[in-house]
Protein backbone atom coordinates (compact mmCIF):
# COMPACT_ATOMS: atom_id res chain seq x y z
CA UNK A 1 0.00 0.00 0.00
CA UNK A 2 2.77 2.42 0.94
CA UNK A 3 4.59 1.61 -2.29
CA UNK A 4 1.52 2.42 -4.37
CA UNK A 5 1.02 5.71 -2.56
CA UNK A 6 4.65 6.64 -3.21
CA UNK A 7 4.31 5.64 -6.86
CA UNK A 8 1.18 7.78 -7.25
CA UNK A 9 2.85 10.79 -5.63
CA UNK A 10 5.93 10.34 -7.79
CA UNK A 11 3.83 10.23 -10.95
CA UNK A 12 1.90 13.31 -9.89
CA UNK A 13 5.18 15.11 -9.25
CA UNK A 14 6.49 14.17 -12.70
CA UNK A 15 3.32 15.41 -14.37
CA UNK A 16 3.54 18.73 -12.53
CA UNK A 17 7.18 19.10 -13.58
CA UNK A 18 6.30 18.26 -17.19
CA UNK A 19 3.51 20.86 -17.22
CA UNK A 20 5.68 23.52 -15.57
CA UNK A 21 8.54 22.97 -17.99
CA UNK A 22 6.31 23.63 -20.99
CA UNK A 23 5.45 27.12 -19.72
CA UNK A 24 8.82 28.22 -18.35
CA UNK A 25 9.73 31.70 -19.39
CA UNK A 26 10.83 30.79 -22.91
CA UNK A 27 7.97 33.02 -24.07
CA UNK A 28 6.82 30.37 -26.50
CA UNK A 29 10.01 30.76 -28.50
CA UNK A 30 10.97 27.14 -27.92
CA UNK A 31 8.72 24.10 -27.96
CA UNK A 32 9.81 21.70 -25.22
CA UNK A 33 9.09 18.07 -26.03
CA UNK A 34 8.59 16.36 -22.69
CA UNK A 35 7.67 12.73 -22.31
CA UNK A 36 8.04 10.41 -19.36
CA UNK A 37 7.88 6.74 -20.27
CA UNK A 38 7.87 5.80 -16.60
CA UNK A 39 4.65 7.71 -15.98
CA UNK A 40 2.82 6.15 -18.91
CA UNK A 41 3.92 2.59 -18.10
CA UNK A 42 3.14 2.97 -14.40
CA UNK A 43 -0.33 4.25 -15.30
CA UNK A 44 -1.01 1.13 -17.34
CA UNK A 45 0.35 -1.14 -14.60
CA UNK A 46 -1.88 0.48 -11.99
CA UNK A 47 -4.93 0.16 -14.24
CA UNK A 48 -4.23 -3.53 -14.86
CA UNK A 49 -3.86 -4.18 -11.12
CA UNK A 50 -7.14 -2.51 -10.14
CA UNK A 51 -10.18 -4.52 -9.23
CA UNK A 52 -13.74 -3.65 -10.28
CA UNK A 53 -14.43 -1.69 -7.10
CA UNK A 54 -11.31 0.45 -7.56
CA UNK A 55 -12.21 1.13 -11.17
CA UNK A 56 -15.74 2.17 -10.22
CA UNK A 57 -14.49 4.49 -7.49
CA UNK A 58 -12.00 6.05 -9.88
CA UNK A 59 -14.71 6.59 -12.49
CA UNK A 60 -16.99 8.23 -9.93
CA UNK A 61 -14.20 10.56 -8.85
CA UNK A 62 -13.37 11.44 -12.44
CA UNK A 63 -17.03 12.20 -13.10
CA UNK A 64 -17.30 14.29 -9.95
CA UNK A 65 -14.16 16.26 -10.82
CA UNK A 66 -15.51 17.35 -14.19
CA UNK A 67 -15.80 21.11 -14.65
CA UNK A 68 -19.27 22.34 -15.61
CA UNK A 69 -20.16 25.68 -17.21
CA UNK A 70 -23.68 27.02 -16.65
CA UNK A 71 -25.10 30.02 -18.51
CA UNK A 72 -28.18 32.01 -17.57
CA UNK A 73 -31.29 31.28 -19.63
CA UNK A 74 -30.88 34.42 -21.78
CA UNK A 75 -27.30 33.50 -22.60
CA UNK A 76 -28.25 29.92 -23.45
CA UNK A 77 -30.89 31.16 -25.84
CA UNK A 78 -28.49 33.59 -27.53
CA UNK A 79 -25.86 30.87 -27.95
CA UNK A 80 -28.40 28.41 -29.38
CA UNK A 81 -29.68 31.00 -31.86
CA UNK A 82 -26.20 31.87 -33.13
CA UNK A 83 -25.03 30.15 -36.30
CA UNK A 84 -21.87 28.68 -34.73
CA UNK A 85 -23.35 28.12 -31.25
CA UNK A 86 -20.94 30.66 -29.78
CA UNK A 87 -21.40 34.08 -28.22
CA UNK A 88 -19.63 37.23 -29.32
CA UNK A 89 -16.86 38.39 -26.99
CA UNK A 90 -14.49 41.26 -27.76
CA UNK A 91 -12.65 41.27 -24.44
CA UNK A 92 -12.43 38.77 -21.61
CA UNK A 93 -10.83 39.60 -18.27
CA UNK A 94 -10.00 36.66 -15.99
CA UNK A 95 -9.14 37.49 -12.38
CA UNK A 96 -7.44 34.70 -10.40
CA UNK A 97 -6.65 35.12 -6.72
CA UNK A 98 -7.83 37.13 -3.72
CA UNK A 99 -6.44 40.52 -4.70
CA UNK A 100 -7.16 40.14 -8.42
CA UNK A 101 -10.77 39.25 -7.63
CA UNK A 102 -10.91 42.01 -5.04
CA UNK A 103 -9.68 44.56 -7.59
CA UNK A 104 -12.33 43.49 -10.09
CA UNK A 105 -15.06 43.67 -7.44
CA UNK A 106 -14.09 47.06 -6.01
CA UNK A 107 -12.93 48.92 -9.12
CA UNK A 108 -15.14 47.45 -11.87
CA UNK A 109 -18.08 45.33 -10.72
CA UNK A 110 -18.97 47.83 -8.00
CA UNK A 111 -20.96 49.83 -10.53
CA UNK A 112 -24.48 48.88 -11.61
CA UNK A 113 -23.42 48.31 -15.24
CA UNK A 114 -22.54 44.63 -14.73
CA UNK A 115 -24.61 41.53 -14.06
CA UNK A 116 -23.94 37.80 -13.67
CA UNK A 117 -24.50 35.65 -16.75
CA UNK A 118 -22.82 32.34 -15.87
CA UNK A 119 -20.59 30.34 -13.57
CA UNK A 120 -18.21 27.37 -13.57
CA UNK A 121 -18.69 24.55 -11.05
CA UNK A 122 -15.50 22.96 -9.71
CA UNK A 123 -15.15 20.08 -7.24
CA UNK A 124 -11.77 18.95 -5.87
CA UNK A 125 -9.89 18.45 -2.62
CA UNK A 126 -10.01 22.20 -1.87
CA UNK A 127 -13.21 23.27 -3.64
CA UNK A 128 -16.19 21.29 -2.38
CA UNK A 129 -18.87 22.24 -4.85
CA UNK A 130 -21.22 19.35 -5.62
CA UNK A 131 -21.28 18.99 -9.38
CA UNK A 132 -23.25 21.40 -11.57
CA UNK A 133 -24.70 24.15 -9.39
CA UNK A 134 -28.24 25.36 -10.22
CA UNK A 135 -27.34 28.87 -9.01
CA UNK A 136 -24.13 30.92 -8.87
CA UNK A 137 -22.08 30.97 -5.66
CA UNK A 138 -23.39 33.29 -2.97
CA UNK A 139 -21.42 36.50 -2.31
CA UNK A 140 -18.28 35.66 -0.35
CA UNK A 141 -18.28 31.98 -1.33
CA UNK A 142 -15.40 30.62 -3.46
CA UNK A 143 -16.31 30.09 -7.08
CA UNK A 144 -15.88 31.16 -10.70
CA UNK A 145 -18.53 33.66 -11.79
CA UNK A 146 -18.89 35.29 -15.22
CA UNK A 147 -20.15 38.86 -15.52
CA UNK A 148 -21.33 40.78 -18.57
CA UNK A 149 -21.36 44.50 -19.16
CA UNK A 150 -24.88 45.83 -19.70
CA UNK A 151 -23.88 48.56 -22.17
CA UNK A 152 -21.64 46.25 -24.21
CA UNK A 153 -22.55 42.57 -23.95
CA UNK A 154 -19.34 41.55 -25.75
CA UNK A 155 -17.21 42.44 -22.70
CA UNK A 156 -17.00 39.67 -20.08
CA UNK A 157 -15.25 39.28 -16.72
CA UNK A 158 -14.57 35.91 -15.10
CA UNK A 159 -13.83 36.21 -11.39
CA UNK A 160 -12.22 33.05 -9.99
CA UNK A 161 -11.77 32.74 -6.23
CA UNK A 162 -11.72 28.94 -5.92
CA UNK A 163 -8.91 26.44 -6.37
CA UNK A 164 -8.71 24.65 -9.72
CA UNK A 165 -6.69 21.42 -9.53
CA UNK A 166 -4.03 20.49 -12.07
CA UNK A 167 -6.16 17.81 -13.73
CA UNK A 168 -9.03 20.31 -14.11
CA UNK A 169 -7.11 23.16 -15.77
CA UNK A 170 -7.62 21.88 -19.32
CA UNK A 171 -11.33 21.26 -18.66
CA UNK A 172 -11.74 24.74 -17.20
CA UNK A 173 -10.26 26.54 -20.19
CA UNK A 174 -12.05 24.31 -22.70
CA UNK A 175 -15.43 24.83 -21.02
CA UNK A 176 -15.03 28.61 -20.97
CA UNK A 177 -13.58 29.20 -24.43
CA UNK A 178 -15.68 26.65 -26.34
CA UNK A 179 -18.67 29.02 -26.12
CA UNK A 180 -16.78 32.17 -27.20
CA UNK A 181 -16.05 33.33 -30.72
CA UNK A 182 -12.30 33.59 -31.31
CA UNK A 183 -12.55 36.31 -33.95
CA UNK A 184 -11.86 39.72 -32.39
CA UNK A 185 -11.33 38.24 -28.92
CA UNK A 186 -8.65 39.63 -26.59
CA UNK A 187 -7.93 38.11 -23.18
CA UNK A 188 -6.43 39.79 -20.12
CA UNK A 189 -5.48 37.64 -17.11
CA UNK A 190 -4.83 39.12 -13.65
CA UNK A 191 -3.11 36.81 -11.18
CA UNK A 192 -1.78 36.96 -7.60
CA UNK A 193 1.65 35.46 -6.89
CA UNK A 194 3.63 35.44 -3.60
CA UNK A 195 6.79 37.52 -3.94
CA UNK A 196 8.66 34.61 -2.29
CA UNK A 197 8.27 32.72 -5.59
CA UNK A 198 9.96 35.49 -7.59
CA UNK A 199 13.51 34.52 -8.58
CA UNK A 200 16.08 37.29 -9.00
CA UNK A 201 19.77 37.76 -8.16
CA UNK A 202 19.01 41.24 -6.86
CA UNK A 203 17.67 42.20 -3.46
CA UNK A 204 13.98 43.13 -3.44
CA UNK A 205 13.32 46.04 -1.12
CA UNK A 206 10.04 46.16 0.73
CA UNK A 207 9.07 49.44 -0.90
CA UNK A 208 9.25 47.82 -4.33
CA UNK A 209 6.46 45.35 -3.48
CA UNK A 210 3.91 44.80 -4.96
CA UNK A 211 5.06 44.85 -8.59
CA UNK A 212 3.76 43.51 -11.90
CA UNK A 213 5.31 41.26 -14.51
CA UNK A 214 3.73 40.45 -17.87
CA UNK A 215 3.64 37.53 -20.28
CA UNK A 216 1.78 37.53 -23.61
CA UNK A 217 0.99 35.25 -26.51
CA UNK A 218 2.57 35.75 -29.91
CA UNK A 219 -0.76 36.98 -31.30
CA UNK A 220 -0.91 39.85 -28.79
CA UNK A 221 0.28 43.04 -30.46
CA UNK A 222 -0.63 45.56 -27.77
CA UNK A 223 1.79 47.14 -25.32
CA UNK A 224 2.34 46.16 -21.71
CA UNK A 225 2.72 48.48 -18.73
CA UNK A 226 5.48 46.54 -16.94
CA UNK A 227 8.53 44.36 -17.71
CA UNK A 228 8.03 40.82 -18.93
CA UNK A 229 8.57 37.81 -16.67
CA UNK A 230 12.30 37.18 -16.41
CA UNK A 231 13.90 33.76 -16.64
CA UNK A 232 13.95 31.41 -14.75
CA UNK A 233 10.55 32.49 -13.35
CA UNK A 234 7.59 30.42 -14.48
CA UNK A 235 3.84 30.80 -14.78
CA UNK A 236 1.75 28.01 -13.27
CA UNK A 237 -1.83 27.04 -12.50
CA UNK A 238 -4.91 28.53 -14.11
CA UNK A 239 -3.17 31.62 -15.60
CA UNK A 240 -0.69 29.32 -17.37
CA UNK A 241 -3.50 27.10 -18.68
CA UNK A 242 -5.39 30.09 -20.07
CA UNK A 243 -2.28 31.56 -21.70
CA UNK A 244 -1.33 28.19 -23.24
CA UNK A 245 -4.85 27.77 -24.63
CA UNK A 246 -4.73 31.24 -26.18
CA UNK A 247 -1.26 30.61 -27.63
CA UNK A 248 -2.34 27.35 -29.27
CA UNK A 249 -5.53 28.88 -30.73
CA UNK A 250 -3.96 32.15 -31.84
CA UNK A 251 -5.90 34.35 -29.41
CA UNK A 252 -4.27 37.64 -28.34
CA UNK A 253 -3.78 37.40 -24.58
CA UNK A 254 -1.69 39.09 -21.92
CA UNK A 255 -1.07 38.02 -18.34
CA UNK A 256 -0.22 40.38 -15.49
CA UNK A 257 1.24 38.68 -12.42
CA UNK A 258 1.08 40.72 -9.23
CA UNK A 259 3.94 39.77 -6.89
CA UNK A 260 2.99 40.70 -3.34
CA UNK A 261 4.11 39.96 0.21
CA UNK A 262 0.57 39.64 1.58
CA UNK A 263 -1.67 36.59 1.43
CA UNK A 264 -4.96 38.34 2.23
CA UNK A 265 -6.88 41.09 0.47
CA UNK A 266 -4.95 44.36 0.53
CA UNK A 267 -6.01 47.68 -1.00
CA UNK A 268 -2.43 48.63 -1.92
CA UNK A 269 -1.92 45.32 -3.75
CA UNK A 270 -5.23 45.70 -5.58
CA UNK A 271 -4.20 49.17 -6.74
CA UNK A 272 -1.27 47.65 -8.66
CA UNK A 273 -3.71 46.21 -11.23
CA UNK A 274 -5.16 49.60 -12.04
CA UNK A 275 -2.75 50.55 -14.84
CA UNK A 276 -3.06 47.09 -16.39
CA UNK A 277 -6.81 47.50 -16.92
CA UNK A 278 -7.23 51.27 -17.27
CA UNK A 279 -6.47 51.22 -21.02
CA UNK A 280 -8.80 48.29 -21.74
CA UNK A 281 -11.55 49.32 -24.14
CA UNK A 282 -15.02 49.10 -22.65
CA UNK A 283 -13.81 48.90 -19.03
CA UNK A 284 -14.52 51.83 -16.75
CA UNK A 285 -12.76 51.98 -13.40
CA UNK A 286 -14.80 53.51 -10.59
CA UNK A 287 -13.03 54.62 -7.38
CA UNK A 288 -14.27 52.23 -4.69
CA UNK A 289 -16.04 53.50 -1.60
CA UNK A 290 -14.63 52.95 1.88
CA UNK A 291 -17.35 50.41 2.68
CA UNK A 292 -16.54 48.34 -0.39
CA UNK A 293 -12.83 48.36 0.36
CA UNK A 294 -13.43 47.31 3.95
CA UNK A 295 -15.39 44.31 2.72
CA UNK A 296 -12.31 42.95 0.95
CA UNK A 297 -9.63 44.17 3.31
CA UNK A 298 -10.87 42.97 6.66
CA UNK A 299 -8.29 43.28 9.40
CA UNK A 300 -7.44 39.95 11.01
CA UNK A 301 -8.83 39.48 14.51
CA UNK A 302 -6.04 40.07 17.03
CA UNK A 303 -7.38 37.25 19.18
CA UNK A 304 -6.47 34.81 16.45
CA UNK A 305 -2.78 35.57 16.91
CA UNK A 306 -0.62 32.65 17.99
CA UNK A 307 0.96 34.64 20.85
CA UNK A 308 -2.19 36.06 22.46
Amino acid sequence: MRSRKFSHRYKTFLKIVNFALTIMATFFGEVLSVYSRAVEEDDRDDEDGENEEDVEIRRELEEKRKVHLTWCSEQCQAIEESSDKKRLCSHLIIAVGTNAAGFVSTFILNSASWHRVGWLSVWNERSRGSGPMPAPPAPGEPGCVIYQQKDDDSVLICQCTCYVAEDQLFQWTEQLFMCLQKRGLTVTVLSDVPVAEYKTPDYIHGRDVPFLRALSTSAYKGGVICPFVEQPNIVTGLPAAVLCHCQVHGIPAVLYQNYSDVISADSYTMEAYRLAVSSTKGIKLDPPSTDVLQEFTKVSDIHGNLYT
